[in-house]
């Protein structure tokens, strides 16, 4: 238990400091989830494959495997606000080096220093949310920085698809942010110009974090980024080892769709993917985000086993009428993925974590590890659908959702969720 000196300041101390958590979120999901608009563009500007593409999202979040669990070492070491702003300013230097020099190779280095960037910054910000806003309101202010985090999504392919309408070939771009962006970014890849403005975001926020003095975060043994004495206990355990893959498999879910849906509109329904494509990437954040609340509010009333298999059942109903329904029952279908997708993350991650009596601190270390799933699967999606078409690549994602359904059926956690009307 943190020390109340070690809180904050003050409550206004502490609210500002919250406010910071919910910025930072912000920014980890504009730079995240704007991927999946982006592949078309990628296949179009760089002339690659589809298995060459999701190269692209494997960089990035292959980063996630390799620094989770080194970041919850380095935050303990070096602190939450040295790690920020480092992780900001590799964020920074991610950006900018695409941003200046835009091709293919370039891309899958710079996506990699931007993930591992962003995989640190979601170690750092979680106990400081802890900290900041109190530990009795870190369930609420953490299912708020989910919903910020789904607004984000939500907003990115629209800030993408504006930047591109201006930015294109033979526009005239009006206003200076646009006239400056149209000097930097060439003129047949309009796109990249959305990472001059992630360039911008990142070195900012890492400016005005280096001014800050952020609170004292003191971790019991439980939240410690442990030993390795620890993990090897942890991994043994085939609990464990279900868990990471149920994580790998739901990533895998939601940036297999969230990546492939713009491309697979494209190529077999001939929506244009700098409207129809990017408008459903947009949706599916969207309502990602809104059956968030939906969700908060069934897990009150049923068992969230029960909650993840008709939510799961759900997903696959609308993937099978994506991919093999006539086109307008497809372009609605995709983003309908996201709301049955939206419980699926904070219910596994509950399970997995009342599922093992001690050694949570490191438990979510491997967790967070299996968010590498954004970067297999996706990447596998585009080598099948390089060789036998898309559609029959995205047909993976039956088994990932299917896995993530099993979990409603095999899970035995020591603690069930609380319903409305049980005992405290």
């Amino acid at each position: 238990m943190t020390a109340p000196a070690q809180r904050g300041a003050s409550t206004t101390s502490g609210r500002f400091i919250v406010g910071l958590v919910f910025v930072i979120f912000f920014v980890i999901s504009f730079l995240t989830n704007i991927l999946g608009p982006l592949v078309p563009d990628i296949i179009s500007g760089f002339k690659v494959s589809l298995a060459m593409a999701a190269v692209l999202p494997f960089s990035f979040f292959i980063a996630y495997g390799v620094m989770s669990i080194p970041a919850g070492f380095l935050v303990e070491r070096w602190g939450e606000k040295l790690l920020i702003v480092v992780s900001f300013l590799c964020g920074t230097v991610g950006a900018l080096s695409f941003a200046l020099y835009p091709s293919y190779h370039v891309a899958i280095a710079s996506l990699f220093v931007m993930g591992a960037g962003m995989a640190a910054l979601q170690v750092a910000i979680n106990p400081l949310l802890r900290v900041a806003g109190g530990e009795e309101h870190f369930a609420y202010n953490s299912a708020f920085a989910q919903l910020i985090f789904g607004a984000a999504s939500f907003l990115s392919p629209l800030v993408y698809v504006y930047l591109v309408t201006h930015l294109g070939a033979g526009q005239q771009p009006s206003g200076a942010l646009l006239g400056l962006l149209a000097r930097v970014t060439p003129s047949s890849l309009p796109w990249v110009s959305i990472y001059w403005l992630f360039a911008f975001a990142t070195l900012v926020m890492a400016a005005y974090v280096a001014t800050l003095k952020l609170p004292v975060v003191e971790r019991s043994a439980e939240e410690s980024a442990g030993t390795l004495q620890m993990y090897a206990v942890l991994l043994r355990n085939p609990v464990t080892w279900l868990y990471f893959l149920s994580i790998v498999a739901y990533v895998g879910c939601e940036q297999g769709s969230a990546d492939w849906m713009s491309q697979f509109l494209y190529r077999y329904h001939g929506f244009d993917p700098h409207s129809k494509g990017a408008a459903a990437v947009s949706y599916f954040w969207g309502l990602l985000t809104a059956g968030c609340l939906v969700g908060m509010l069934l897990l009150k009333l049923f068992d969230s086993r029960r909650v993840l298999i008709a939510f799961s059942v759900g997903a696959l109903v609308m993937l099978t009428l994506a991919l093999f329904g006539p086109a307008p029952v497809s372009l609605l279908a995709f983003p309908c993925i996201g709301l049955f997708a939206s419980i699926m993350w904070p219910t596994l991650v509950s399970l997995a974590l009342n599922s093992v009596p001690a050694h949570h601190g490191p438990f979510a270390g491997i967790l967070c590890t299996g968010i590498m799933g954004g970067a297999v699967i996706p990447l596998i999606i585009g080598g099948i659908g390089d060789r036998y078409g898309l559609r029959a690549g995205m047909l993976l994602l039956y088994v990932t959702f299917g896995f993530v359904l099993s979990v409603g059926l095999w899970a035995r956690p020591l603690i069930n969720n609380a319903l409305l009307g049980s005992k405290t």
